[in-house]
């Protein structure tokens, strides 16, 4: 009996010593310090990071660590990770700089990344990591790709989206907005482009309906969501945003080489089949009466009116030439009206803010007058008509 109890005994032992170096098996990946940037623009002190482990099929695992960003710039630090997969997800939620506004958000916004981390000790979170997430879930779990393939083939759809195609760009969570390349200047291009004049509740709405709409078959199905995406971006200042984003580097005290954006925005301008639906509106009456700026009419009575409807972004400059006029300043004023004085039978008429209509009584000595229309910046007249009264 005695012999019985001591041999079970030392079966327990070696079970128990065989799980443990099992245990001690899975553990494939050790990392002393995972380091990253979160940007959108830059996120911004206080941002919360969690990393979750992922196993092959992209599920977690249960296992997760936390951490934060302590600066402005968007950086973070994730120190003595063991894991079992090579594979992680990581979030960040937090307010970030607006490259477009030049001010930090409103509200917070949640970004993503799936990584293989056998081969990396850095994971950067930004738009493109995020726009990729729900397609590589899907091409893993439903189509059987390996993380590899499923990323490839993703990053390709996202880029296709937005009318780019660069089969060699690198990951997208190596990517970064301030520094060189044609890479990061997709990046940083496609950043503005989906954050355009919205909200930060615009902003997450748009992105988490993308992600939705291509999981599946990695195109954008959704002419909406394409024309949110055009409406913006082709009456963005782009010098202007170069010079708030470099500026912002500079008060960060950071050397940072702003990429080409400009040429990929172009190109989505220029090559999408997305339909604007945000075009500058002059409706035929308004609160004083007829609108003179209304479409093609040349022909107008009295009681008058300057309108225009403006959406977000958009601006706009009126010129009038020829004769004389007359504009009530009380007690009903120019409604988000800046008026230029008028000389040698000419006068400005330049839209205070966008977002909002622009309205104006005025009314016109019988004759010929012109109207130019200076649409979204532009230079020289994006419509020129001659009326009379």
């Amino acid at each position: 009996m005695s012999r019985i109890i001591l041999l079970l005994v030392i079966s327990s032992i070696l079970l128990i010593s065989c799980e443990k170096n099992e245990e001690e098996n899975d553990v494939i990946i050790t990392k002393s310090e995972i380091t990253g940037a979160v940007q959108k623009g830059p996120f911004l002190n206080g941002t919360a990071i969690d990393v979750y482990e992922l196993g092959a099929d992209i599920t977690p695992t249960g296992k997760s660590f936390s951490s934060q960003i302590m600066d402005n710039s968007g950086l973070f630090e994730l120190n003595n990770l063991s894991l079992i997969s090579q594979f992680i997800q990581i979030k960040a939620n937090g307010y970030y700089f607006n490259e477009i506004t030049g001010g930090n958000s409103n509200s917070p916004i949640t970004l993503y990344a799936l990584a293989d981390i056998t081969d990396k000790n850095s994971v950067n979170v930004n738009i493109l990591s995020n726009l990729a997430k729900s397609r590589v879930e899907y091409l893993i779990q439903n189509e059987g790709k390996s993380f590899s393939e499923a990323n490839i083939q993703a990053k390709q759809e996202v880029l296709n989206i937005f009318s780019m195609q660069k089969n060699d760009i690198i990951d997208f969570d190596i990517l970064y907005i301030s520094e060189d390349g044609d890479d990061n200047a997709i990046l940083l291009a496609i950043s503005l482009i989906t954050q355009g004049y919205r909200s930060e509740s615009e902003l997450s709405d748009l992105l988490a309906n993308i992600n939705t709409d291509i999981r599946q078959d990695g195109v954008l199905n959704s002419s909406s969501l394409g024309s949110l995406l055009i409406n913006d971006a082709r009456i963005f200042d782009l010098t202007a945003i170069r010079e708030t984003l470099e500026g912002r580097y500079q008060d960060l005290g950071i050397t940072a080489i702003i990429p080409d954006f400009e040429t990929y925005i172009n190109t989505f301008v220029d090559s999408t089949l997305y339909e604007i639906t945000n075009n500058i509106i002059y409706p035929e009456f308004s609160n004083y009466g007829e609108n003179i700026l209304y479409e093609d009419k040349v022909s107008f009575g009295s009681d008058l009116s300057l309108a225009a409807e403006l959406p977000n972004g958009t601006s706009l400059k009126i010129v009038i030439k020829g004769g004389l006029w007359f504009y009530r300043v009380e007690p009903n004023g120019p409604v988000n009206w800046t008026i230029s004085g008028y000389y040698n039978e000419e006068q400005t008429f330049v839209a205070t803010e966008s977002g909002t209509n622009c309205d104006l009584n005025i009314s016109f000595e019988p004759g010929a007058h012109t109207i130019e229309y200076y649409e979204n910046g532009s230079e020289s007249p994006t419509r020129i008509k001659t009326f009379t009264n």
